[in-house]
This record gives C-alpha cells, structure tokens and sequence, in this order.
C-alpha cells in the first residue's frame, strides 16, 4: 500500500465516530482528509453530499492514485460518489479545467444537493470560482448559528453562498440579510434559499463591504486616496442582533482594502458598532500565519475602544475533521457577546 493510501485509511479509521454523528445529524458534507496535518501536504479530500471533490495544491497526482483513494473512500462508505479532481496546483491555486488527469463523467460535474444540519445546500464541483461553494471547516459555527437565531435579526457579512444566513433562517430568525459584493456568490445564496422552501425568505444585498457597513453603523463612506467613488446601495443606519464577519484574507476597492493581517480593526468597528446591545458579533480570521491569542487580544481592545466592550466570548473551533496538531487551526472564530 502507498504511503498516501495509508495516511487516507489512518484519517478514515479516526473519522468513524465523527462520521456517524454527523450523519445522524442530517449533515453529508465533510472533509476526508485534511492533507497537511495527515500525512501529504497540499491535498484535500472532501465529501459534498453524492460527489467525492479532490483537490491538490502542491503537485497533481496521477490517475491510478487518483482512483485508488477513490475506490477506498467508497468501499469505507459503502457508497458510490462521484469524482471531481480539481488540480490547483499551478496558477496562483486557480482550477486547471484541463483536466488531463481524470476527465469526469458529466454526472459527476451537474448540479447536485449536498447536506449540512439537516439543510440542503447547492454543489457544483467546477463553477466560474475557485473555491468549493460550502467552507466545511465553518460547519460548527453554522450549527451554533441556527442553534441560537431564534427570533432575532441576522446579518450576514462577506457572506459567499450564503450557509450562514440559511442556517439563522433554519433558527428561526426573523430576518437575515446576506451582504456580498459578488452576485454570483448571492445568486448561489438564493438557489440555497429555494432548495428549501420550508424556510422563510432571505434579504440579498450585493455591495462592497465597506459602504455597506459604514451606512448602517452611522459612519461617513471614505476612499482610499486617488480614487472615484463608485455607486453603491444606499442603506439606513441599524443594528442587527447577530451579525457575522468572516471577511476574506486580502481584497482590495475604491472604498477600502481588505486585510487580515494589518487591518482587521477596520472591518470590525463598523461591524460591532451595527451590533446591537445585548447581541452577538462572530468574527472569524482565516489566517493561518495569524495566532488566536494575538487576534483575540487585537479584538477585544478594537470594541473597547469603540464603545462596545465585549461582556464575555467564546471560540468556536472547526469539527474534527479538520485536525490541528498544534491546537492552532487556520480559521479562528470567536463568538462575541455585546
């Protein structure tokens, strides 16, 4: 057996447990195998609901591994997914749609249902994006959303397709709002809002994050030096009850630029100043060359300093299928309470 055959079985032995929770909780969607902390660095292996998605970041692999991990995964499920490789190993980690390695079978690359908390999410193994259209390590911090929406009113910041507002929608909440600046990324969003009808309907805004924010927490709109201001919606000052910021690593615009490593403090102020009294500000960091302790401590002292101090918080830690040897995962989440 290879050594990469080998390391997928040990990752498979360990999931077993967590695998049976998580289907007993309604949920389909998972990673696999997490390369760089079992055993072949710039691999991932991730089930979306009936398609097996294998991504490599560092080098391609071939066929014949490509299908053994195949056949192993669906001999351990005792199911027959289908595959989708994605190689993104060349071209600043863009898919190669070459596909030379493995040319998948159209059913493989149709539009299909996967399933997280009981809730039906659209996948797509190749679309015009890069990136999967679910972050699984954002499952749990999902699951608490839903847990505790009930009743309230829900903001959705950099919210990509949307899981978060469903699962608030799926709480009970009593309006979500879903704020991106891609239309793409909220046209999946409203797909994901009708694969389940039982739900209540969700608001989409489509808007730079900075206008957008700046609006409702009251403060003036500026622009980076040299640069004409663009339209954007207008909206009216607000707080929402549970809001949640889970900005990309770096992005750049007339309004501002997106940096987690230098600038976070400029996406959270007008984020906690929308946050009302007594609510709840989740705010994530996907960095991985960022420390919690560090972060958490530039967090606390931003909503001091704002006027919002925060009464108590919690960290919300990826599921276990995403393992971290060091305790310190890529994504750090901290759930605020206002």
């Amino acid at each position: 057996m290879s050594s990469l055959n080998q390391a997928l079985r040990a990752a498979l032995d360990h999931r077993q447990d967590l695998l049976a929770e998580l289907h007993a909780q309604g949920t389909d969607c998972y990673r696999l195998f997490h390369g760089s902390q079992e055993g072949a660095g710039g691999l991932t292996i991730d089930r979306y609901g009936p398609q097996l998605m294998v991504q490599s970041f560092h080098q391609s692999l071939d066929g014949d591994a490509l299908l053994q991990l195949h056949l192993m995964i669906n001999q351990f499920l005792g199911l027959e997914l289908l595959l989708v490789y994605n190689d993104r190993s060349r071209g600043n980690s863009r898919i190669d749609r070459e596909d030379t390695v493995y040319r998948a079978e159209p059913a493989a690359l149709e539009d299909l249902v996967g399933h997280e908390w009981g809730l039906n999410y659209r996948v797509r193994g190749r679309h015009p994006g890069q990136d999967p259209l679910l972050f699984l390590d954002l499952r749990n911090t999902r699951g608490w959303v839903k847990a505790h929406s009930a009743g309230k009113s829900v903001l959705n910041l950099f919210a990509y397709t949307c899981g978060v507002g469903l699962s608030a929608a799926a709480g009970g909440a009593r309006e979500v709002c879903n704020l991106d600046f891609a239309e793409g990324n909220l046209a999946v969003g409203r797909e994901n809002g009708e694969l389940n009808p039982q739900l209540p309907p969700m608001t989409f805004v489509q808007s730079d994050y900075f206008p957008a924010i700046r609006q409702l927490a009251g403060l003036p709109i500026t622009q980076r030096r040299g640069q004409k201001l663009p339209s954007y919606p207008r909206l009216e000052q607000r707080q929402y009850d549970l809001v949640l910021l889970d900005p990309p690593a770096w992005a750049k615009s007339a309004f501002g630029t997106v940096d987690l490593l230098r600038d976070y403090q400029s996406l959270l102020k007008p984020a906690l100043l929308a946050t009302a009294d007594n609510g709840v500000l989740i705010c994530c960091n996907n960095l991985a060359k960022v420390s919690m302790d560090d972060w958490r401590e530039q967090v606390l002292r931003c909503a001091e300093k704002a006027g919002r101090p925060v009464r108590d918080w919690k960290v919300m830690t990826p599921g276990a299928d995403f393992p971290s040897q060091d305790q310190q995962p890529p994504l750090k989440t901290l759930i605020l309470q206002l």
